[in-house]
């Protein structure tokens, strides 16, 4: 049986602003060929909310799983290393740092972790560094389910970015 598929109409894609779409609507890798190189760096966040019993479980020696932030920070790493795999029209492009930082807040019982991704390029880190948040907190969870199985997983966004044809971007602080 031959599926029939759909294809936007190509008068209703904006190619202009939707970069990952050819004029007949079709979805395409963007042709950085004719871009030049830049130094590229982008800043991602999350948060996870947890209950108390957890949170008692990010300290040192307390989780029979090992250092659940330490855990998390590699694993942030290697999910910017990934991000072209697991994210179809990504570019894959060589890192040239990546940074991982965690705040935690007792009072809300959270962690904030916060990815910066650099390189040098034709095309921005934003992906990776919002990959990396993404895989950083998904492993804070998967090292804490056994006690807290109703974590939230809230707020991953892009903060900044900067370098290539669009500049500097930063996010508005009311946003």
């Amino acid at each position: 049986m031959t599926e029939h598929i759909k294809h936007p109409d190509p008068r209703m894609v904006d190619t202009d602003t939707l970069t990952h779409f050819d004029s007949m609507g079709q979805a395409h890798m963007v042709d950085v060929g004719d871009k030049h190189s830049t130094h590229r760096i982008a800043v991602a966040t999350g948060a996870i909310y947890m209950s108390a019993r957890a949170f008692e479980h990010l300290q040192p020696n307390v989780n029979k799983k090992g250092d659940v932030l330490g855990i998390a920070r590699i694993a942030a790493i290697g999910g910017t290393k990934q991000t072209a795999q697991l994210i179809p029209l990504c570019h894959p492009l060589a890192l040239t740092r990546v940074a991982v930082e965690f705040e935690l807040d007792e009072i809300n019982l959270s962690v904030r972790i916060e990815v910066t991704a650099e390189t040098v390029g034709r095309t921005g880190v934003e992906m990776e560094a919002l990959t990396g948040v993404s895989v950083g907190l998904l492993t804070i969870y998967d090292m804490l389910k056994a006690v807290d199985k109703g974590m939230r997983i809230q707020d991953i966004q892009l903060q900044a970015k900067s370098g290539g044809r669009s500049g500097k971007w930063v996010r508005d602080s009311a946003s």
